[in-house]
């Protein structure tokens, strides 16, 4: 079979269309938040409140000041695996509230 230079494969034809109309931004977005327990455990999972991205930053709401205070001091760190996970750079940072 020929192949022409219009022709696509399944896979290149549903990576376009997601990036044309702006979907695979929400797709990475839905993937990290997805993955936070994976990163950081259940324990702090469990007191996660709501977690949302805006401007490529990580809100996260806690129920626990000293869980806060714990993530505060290695957010670089969680930030850069949760961007590993997804397998490219989603957010830039993270604030805790």
């Amino acid at each position: 079979m020929i192949k022409r230079e219009s022709d696509f494969t399944l896979k290149e034809v549903i990576e376009r269309l997601l990036k044309v109309y702006g979907w695979d931004t929400h797709l990475d977005e839905a993937k990290l938040k997805d993955s936070w327990e994976k990163v950081v455990g259940g324990i702090i999972g469990k007191h996660t409140v709501n977690l949302y991205i805006k401007n490529r930053i990580l809100y996260i709401s806690l129920d626990s000041s000293v869980i806060r205070s714990e993530l505060l001091m290695s957010r670089s760190k969680i930030v850069q695996l949760l961007n590993d996970e997804v397998g490219k750079k989603v957010i830039d940072d993270m604030v805790l509230k």
